[in-house]
């Protein structure tokens, strides 16, 4: 499921390329069989990768706001026991995090071995938010893509798969998303009124967000440029595409040698 969303590596890229919303199912409910399926298999293969002990997945969701990063990592992982799923959040950095190299932090909640870590934004906001609002210069932002794709090859020589999914939306509807959380009371503690200022910045982030695919979209690493205007189709499309990637790693439960044999149980 992943080739047609898939940003190719050092191809020229456009996001106005990207469709917002595609027709690939003939309805919600059969989205959300293909997600409830998608999450049945995902189960088993984390539980295997966990057991396996071995190598690592990093899930980088990267969107505007109301893109829906939180539902779809519930999507891929709601049928998923905790026992190896571990969700990053990066908000403004913290003075600690602000006296180290920006990558410092990242580094730190990366997964271990037998891991699944997704990240709810990531550094890329160093390459995004940063450039939008100039709290770096733009030799410092350029130098910075370069580094990004050696921290990210880093990690895949040191057995960690990456999936990177940008979360693509129509202003549009992520207009109609903070209406949503402005009139639900049960979604209004999720309103930030700062939302609104990075919304007036739409063309800006737009045009960052293409650099950040344009420059950063590596063979070792590639970005998935996701159509999410529709919840159900995204999360179905991302639980694939995970499902996917983990059953061609086929992770495998050791054996530890023991055998009903060598012992007596009573």
């Amino acid at each position: 499921m992943s080739s047609p969303y898939l940003a190719t590596p050092g191809a020229d890229f456009k996001l106005s390329d990207c469709p917002t919303r595609v027709e690939i199912f003939p309805d919600k409910a059969a989205a959300k069989a293909a997600i409830k399926d998608n999450a049945k298999a995902v189960s088993d293969l984390a539980h295997r990768l966990y057991g396996e002990a071995d190598r690592k997945l990093l899930i980088v969701l990267q969107g505007m706001d109301t893109s829906g990063k939180d539902g779809t990592t519930s999507a891929i992982f709601h049928r998923t026991p905790p026992l190896n799923v571990k969700v990053a959040s990066f908000k403004a950095p913290t003075k600690t995090e602000l006296a180290h190299d920006y990558l410092w932090r990242v580094h730190n909640v990366v997964p271990g071995k037998g891991q699944i870590t997704v990240f709810n934004r990531s550094h890329y906001e160093d390459v995004l938010v940063v450039k939008v609002k100039n709290y770096a210069s733009a030799e410092v932002i350029d130098q910075r893509y370069d580094q990004i794709n050696d921290f990210e090859r880093l990690l895949v020589e040191s057995g960690t798969t990456v999936l990177k999914f940008m979360l693509h939306i129509s202003p549009e509807v992520q207009a109609e998303r903070l209406r949503d959380r402005l009139v639900n009371p049960d979604k209004r503690w999720k309103f930030n009124p700062g939302d609104l200022d990075d919304r007036a910045l739409w063309p800006e982030f737009m045009n960052a967000y293409e650099t950040m695919v344009q420059r950063t979209s590596t063979h070792h690493a590639p970005w998935h440029v996701i159509p999410s205007d529709s919840r159900k189709t995204r999360g179905a499309i991302i639980s694939g595409i995970v499902r996917d990637t983990l059953d061609a790693m086929n992770p495998a439960y050791p054996d530890p040698g023991y055998r009903p044999k060598d012992f007596q149980v009573s």
